[in-house]
C-alpha cells in the first residue's frame, strides 16, 4: 500500500493540528514554555480576547497539555495557574523547530527576538531530526516514508 492509497482520517499530524494548530494555541504554548503561567499575563503578552483565551486555555487542559494549579496572594480569593504537563513539555521540541525555521526566514534584519541558549555553554539550542541509532543530523533524503501499522486503505 502507497501513502496516496492510504486514508488521513488517523493522520497523527492532522491529530496534533486538532490539539495545537492553531495560531493562538501556539502563542500560549509559546507563553507556557517562557515561563508565563497566569491568565492576565497571556491576556497581556499573547493580545488577544478573554473569551478567546479562556477557549484556547479550556481546550489546552481538556486535551491534557496544560494542567490548572490553585494559588492565592495574601488578601486575595484562590486563583489559578496554567503549567506544562510532560505532554505539553514534549512539544518543546517541535516550538524549536518552529522557531528556528522563523530565525531563519521570517526574523528581522537585526535577528530573533528571541534566543534558547543551553546553559551549560550559552550556544544556541537547534532543533535536529536524529535516528536513534546514532546517524544524525539527518537530510531529507536519508529518510524515507512508508504507512506504519494503523494505515488503513481509502475508502
Amino acid at each position: 500500500m502507497k501513502w496516496l492509497d492510504t486514508t488521513t482520517e488517523n493522520c497523527t499530524i492532522r491529530r496534533t493540528l486538532d490539539l495545537v494548530g492553531e495560531k493562538w494555541s501556539l502563542l500560549i504554548l509559546r507563553d507556557a514554555m517562557n515561563g508565563i503561567r497566569r491568565f492576565d499575563e497571556f491576556r497581556r503578552h499573547v493580545g488577544l480576547s478573554d473569551a478567546v483565551l479562556a477557549d484556547r486555555l479550556r481546550k489546552l487542559v481538556v486535551a491534557g497539555i496544560l494542567d490548572i494549579v490553585p494559588y492565592r496572594e495574601p488578601g486575595s480569593r484562590t486563583r489559578h495557574e496554567y503549567r506544562l504537563t510532560r505532554k505539553g513539555w514534549d512539544l518543546w521540541p517541535a516550538m524549536i523547530a518552529l522557531k528556528q525555521w522563523g530565525d531563519q526566514y521570517t526574523a528581522d534584519s537585526d535577528g530573533p527576538p528571541l534566543e534558547v541558549l543551553h546553559r551549560e555553554c550559552g550556544e544556541p539550542v537547534q532543533a535536529a531530526v536524529v535516528c536513534p541509532a546514532g546517524h544524525g543530523p539527518l537530510a531529507p533524503q536519508q529518510a524515507y516514508t512508508r504507512p506504519g501499522a494503523s494505515a488503513r486503505p481509502m475508502a
